[in-house]
């Protein structure tokens, strides 16, 4: 029985601040373009992304958990998915069309979905108890003035009422309680003076603490505001505080803060007045609570993007606050212990850690932040889709005296745009993709020690050799430590690996590399406003890019942060010839030659311009023959042909000659544009794929004339093939990558290359979901195992392992 199993899956999360949420147990879930991904952040080795599950039919905007074993996810178009885990296995259980613009928000409480959107309603969902497959529509809030663009539900103490927190973009907060099963509007909590961009309650953990509120905002103020029974007889008039001391002290902060930032409406104002919300009920008739501002936290440079509490492990630890911003930083907040006054119960927060790029304005920062292992990981991801993380090193009981050790440890990463090449080291050491979000990255396998005391190879990004300002369309190697890539230009780049890359790779024994290592540079830098990687050799060049370029780096895996910055390659050659963009690039076996193509709606453009790697120089003339853009090109294992497909549904086959390669054979049989092609390794036949759902399979017929011997009907049209190298006995096997993103494992008998069956089948649950752009077959492999990375336009990169049966 032929299977296959999941290995690695790079993907990166999507650019809405509730895009990932954390499960009790630490499965964190998040959108990645259509995709959920579920990575268990509490995996003992650390294996990354587990598992994509497809189903939304647009960008995936909120994820949030309801439970261990359920969660909900919005998309941009509207529609709101129940998932639950049955059997181990995550399946919908309810798909609603819940409004007609874009969800921006969504939060989860017992059976309650509260959604908010771009349409400028907040609607009230609930889970009934008989499964069905839509959801119940309770109740829908127009929002009068601006968006809803964060939502927070809890329960008010000592009720089974709930209130209803909505962020909006008229800067206000507004409060809603329920009454008898529909909630109505109680307070407008105002104070921040642009959107509310993120709101967190934390229930109380003792008796008569209060139910606190935290918002975050655009203007870079995070606001606390306390939510408590109130049972005084006589109110008292706003602004009247219970203390003069905390009078004087508001007003000598207020009028601080009024020269500090002197805006058109006279700075900031503090309010204390206090919100009297009423709650009915038909048990304890009706209640009064009071909503008063408790703190204003000041730390962050620009505006904040999330917050999370961290939950409580034990009743009398601090209470604690991560909020995360676009100026890079991720702050902890927690009360000091230092009390300001014996009589008055204000709480002074102070700011306990800080992480991230200190006064860097980093790209975007961090879109958002959560807990994870019970509150002893603290993670963020970025605006380019990666997370970082950070681990306490504390005991539980040392946390009381909030005296923490934090150190930063690795997390997932992956591009954050269409993938549009993957390719193999010589060897299959390792494996580069480029993609349009503008990098090349190399990811390899580290061995780690699993439970039973075997090694475990466990996939992770170990470089950014490419980090451009084209969009990179393809890359390949030239040997274990040189490649050449391709991107929206006319010019083909050269890129040899420094010294610190070796180190790596051999400190992590992901491979053994002798490299020389003296003569290489230790890093490379991209000069301002340049866009070619300079190879930095000066050690303070290199420690004013690198920080301290200490052998401790060298000896874990770089985190996101470094993978931005440090790992880049210097370029050492660029090539130049063609008239537009390139487009298509293949490297000969004996790595000798590459070959090139670019764009072109002439013939005088569709050439492949063949190279040779010693000098660089163009071997022989241009070839011709086409009549628009070449889409792909590959030489024969031998080296002696070139294959070349293209936009005119044509194939061309060149062979090698003494004054370069000369046109040999040609066909145009398909239907529709070809998009790629792929030589059998014995060499004696080679397949195109095209958009017309066909794949042929081409023989020699004599010296001029290639006919097809197969021809393979799909069910969509196919955009990537690849045959797997020889290993198998008596077999070829052949992998299609089909537009709806499922890839298709074909076998056909070694002497009768025209009888093919289908033997395997990898739905979109483990391959992609939309189409694929490339399959590579790791070059080393065993008889019966052979591993297929797959790279698609939804973005993420794939590396499956494939059990190929026996035929019967």
């Amino acid at each position: 029985m032929s299977r296959v199993e999941a290995v690695y899956t790079a993907a990166s999360t999507n650019r809405y601040f509730q895009a990932a949420n954390v499960s009790p147990r630490g499965l964190v879930a998040f959108g990645s373009g259509n995709l959920v991904a579920l990575w268990d952040a509490e995996d003992p080795l650390d294996r990354g992304v587990r598992e994509t599950l497809p189903g939304h039919q647009s960008v995936v905007t909120c994820v949030r958990f309801a439970g261990e074993n359920a969660f909900v996810s919005a998309d941009d178009k509207g529609v709101v998915r129940l998932w639950r885990r049955i059997d181990s296995q995550w399946q919908t259980c309810a798909t609603q069309q819940a409004h007609k613009a874009s969800i921006a928000s969504l939060t989860v409480h017992g059976r309650y979905i509260v959604t908010g959107a771009s349409d400028s309603a907040v609607k009230v969902w609930f889970v009934p108890e008989v499964e069905t497959d839509t959801l119940q529509d309770m109740q829908t809030i127009q929002i009068r003035k601006g968006f809803p663009i964060s939502l927070a539900l809890a329960e008010l103490p000592g009720t089974e009422s709930l209130v209803l927190a909505i962020g909006s973009t008229d800067r206000n907060i507004h409060l809603w309680t329920s009454s008898e099963g529909t909630f109505v509007q109680a307070a407008v909590l105002s104070g921040h003076e642009d959107w509310v961009k993120s709101l967190a309650f934390r229930q109380p953990q003792n008796q008569g603490d209060a139910l606190i509120l935290a918002s975050g905002s655009q203007d870079a103020t995070i606001r606390l505001w306390n939510i408590e029974p109130f049972a005084k007889p006589t109110l008292t008039p706003s602004g009247g505080s219970t203390s003069e001391v905390t009078d004087e002290l508001l007003d000598a902060f207020e009028a601080s803060l009024v020269n500090l930032e002197d805006t058109e409406d006279g700075g900031r104002q503090i309010s204390l007045k206090r919100h009297i919300l009423t709650v009915k009920s038909s048990k304890q008739g009706s209640q009064l609570f009071s909503v008063t501002f408790d703190a204003l936290l000041i730390g962050h440079e620009a505006g904040v993007t999330s917050l999370s509490w961290r939950p409580q492990t034990s009743p009398k630890a601090l209470p604690t606050l991560l909020s995360t911003s676009t100026d890079s930083s991720l702050i902890l907040w927690s009360p000091s212990t230092v009390l300001t006054s014996s009589k008055d119960g204000t709480t002074l927060w102070i700011n306990r850690q800080r992480f991230g790029d200190v006064g860097g304005q980093r790209l975007g920062g961090f879109v958002g932040g959560l807990w994870a292992r019970g509150g002893s990981d603290a993670m963020a991801w970025g605006w380019n889709g990666g997370w970082r993380r950070w681990q306490c090193q504390s005991e539980e009981n040392d946390r009381e005296t909030a005296l923490e050790e934090w150190t930063e440890v690795g997390a997932i990463t992956g591009h954050r745009a269409p993938v549009r090449s993957v390719a193999w080291s010589p060897q299959g050491e390792y494996l580069i993709s480029a993609s349009l979000d503008q990098t090349t990255r190399i990811h390899g396998a580290i061995p780690v020690e699993g439970p039973d005391g075997n090694a475990v190879q466990v996939w992770h990004e170990i470089a950014r050799p490419q980090v451009h300002g084209y969009d990179l369309i393809g890359a390949a190697f030239l040997d274990t430590l040189r490649f050449v890539s391709i991107a929206d230009e006319k010019v083909v780049r050269v890129f040899e690996a420094p010294r610190e890359f070796v180190e790596v790779v051999n400190n992590l024994r992901i491979a053994q590399i002798d490299s020389g290592e003296e003569n290489r540079p230790r890093a490379a830098a991209v000069p301002p406003l340049g866009l070619s990687n300079k190879a930095l050799t000066d050690v303070s060049a290199v420690a004013e890019v690198n920080g301290d370029a200490d052998d401790a780096r060298t000896r874990r895996r770089p985190f996101e942060g470094e993978l931005a910055a440090v790992t880049l390659w210097p370029e050492i050659e660029k090539v130049f010839g063609h008239g537009y963009e390139s487009i298509a690039l293949a490297v000969s076996n004996d790595k000798k030659y590459i070959a090139t193509a670019c764009k072109a709606t002439s013939a005088e453009h569709a050439v492949v311009r063949v190279y040779e790697t010693q000098t660089w120089q163009l071997v022989g003339q241009p070839l011709a023959g086409h009549n628009l853009t070449v889409t792909r090109i590959a030489f024969s294992p031998d080296d002696s042909l070139i294959l070349s497909v293209s936009r005119d549904r044509s194939w061309r086959l060149f062979e090698k000659g003494e004054d370069g390669y000369l046109p040999v054979a040609a066909d145009k049989s398909h239907g529709r544009i070809i998009w790629d092609c792929a030589w059998a390794p014995q060499g004696d036949i080679f397949a195109t794929a095209s958009r017309d759902k066909t794949v042929k399979i081409w023989r020699r017929q004599d010296e001029k004339k290639w006919t097809a011997a197969a021809t393979i009907q799909l069910k969509s049209a196919a955009t990537a093939v690849a045959f797997a190298p020889a290993s198998q006995k008596d077999r070829r096997i052949l992998a299609i990558g089909l537009e709806s993103g499922e890839i298709l494992i074909h076998s056909s008998p070694l002497e009768d290359p025209s009888q093919w069956s289908c033997t395997l089948t990898i739905d979109t649950h483990l391959a992609h979901v939309d189409h694929i752009h490339r399959l590579a077959w790791r070059p080393t492999g065993d008889h019966g195992v052979q591993q297929l990375a797959s790279c698609g336009e939804d973005g993420t990169l794939k590396l499956l392992t494939v059990h190929i049966a026996d035929p019967e």
